[in-house]
């Protein structure tokens, strides 16, 4: 795929990619994969395929990289020192209670809290050693917190199967929130 600058003399740079013999500007990939468009095998849908790929190749290629936990392994960790880390919502957990030693940290500010370099950075975010467990309502945005502290070096970092649900299904510690 070759990406060529056209310039018009009112219109300013527009970049255009050429596939073949067919040349597409970048509006025009966009209006047809998200308006609609040709079939499935067009070269704007192969295009976009390989460009975003689809959340559910996301969250498999992050699941890869992660050695998941069950609640009950989080649970044993948790007691010999490891940091569980809460990213359900406010609301979440005032309806559905707290992890006793669970460090509640929102997910828009996730990253900085959790990295060791962050001038932002908790108290127990001390280097990249540190052991991350990461837990969520299902185990899937959990996921993919673990496998970003993975992109910052945190090697240790993971999640819990099933998130907080399966955590409460197996029975495991659950207080009334003090969100």
């Amino acid at each position: 795929m070759n990406i060529e600058i056209e310039h018009q003399k009112s219109r300013g740079a527009h970049a255009r990619i050429r596939t073949g013999d067919l040349f597409l500007t970048k509006e025009m990939l966009y209006r047809l994969s998200y308006v609609g468009g040709p079939s499935s095998d067009s070269t704007c849908s192969i295009l976009a395929t390989k460009i975003m790929p689809p959340i559910d190749e996301v969250l498999e290629r992050a699941r890869s990289r992660l050695v998941r936990l069950e609640p009950e392994q989080a649970a044993a960790e948790l007691a010999a020192g490891a940091l569980l880390v809460d990213t359900r919502t406010e609301s979440q957990r005032r309806m559905h209670g707290d992890i006793p030693g669970a460090v509640a940290i929102d997910r828009t500010v996730f990253e900085w809290r959790l990295d060791p370099t962050s001038r932002w950075r908790i108290e127990r975010a001390t280097d990249h050693d540190v052991r991350v467990i990461v837990i969520c309502s299902q185990g899937f945005s959990s996921s993919l917190a673990a496998a970003s502290l993975q992109d910052l070096g945190l090697v240790n970092a993971t999640d819990v199967i099933g998130g907080f649900e399966a955590w409460k299904a197996a029975g495991l510690p659950v207080t009334p929130s003090e969100a």
